[in-house]
């Protein structure tokens, strides 16, 4: 998955920190330091935000889950508020919200 920065000085820092770590030469502790400076925090969305990310696009439930490989129920139920997607789901919205489906497409 894309991981998404804060800024392009950090996406500099924190790619140049990554063959660091798998070299060996920062532990790990280090590297999740870099990580919690260089990569924007995943933020729960509401479920207005969540429709009008998949209004914006212009798509119907049914294909915007597709584009998320989730069911239309699902997206039905996170539009109601009956669930919030997390995880994997919860950073392809966000990244659909920046970007556009066509970064995951």
């Amino acid at each position: 998955m894309a991981k998404i920065y804060k800024s392009e000085a950090m996406a500099a820092i924190h790619e140049g920190m990554e063959p660091l770590y798998k070299v060996g030469a920062i532990d790990k502790q280090t590297m999740r330091e870099f990580d919690e400076a260089c990569l924007m925090p995943v933020h729960p969305l509401t479920p207005e935000e969540i429709r009008a990310i998949r209004e914006k696009e212009n798509v119907s439930q049914t294909v915007f889950s597709h584009y998320l490989n989730v069911t239309a129920g699902l997206i039905s139920q996170w539009e109601r508020g009956e669930k919030k997607p997390s995880g994997s789901s919860l950073k392809l919205l966000l990244i659909v919200s920046k970007k556009g489906l066509s970064a995951i497409a």
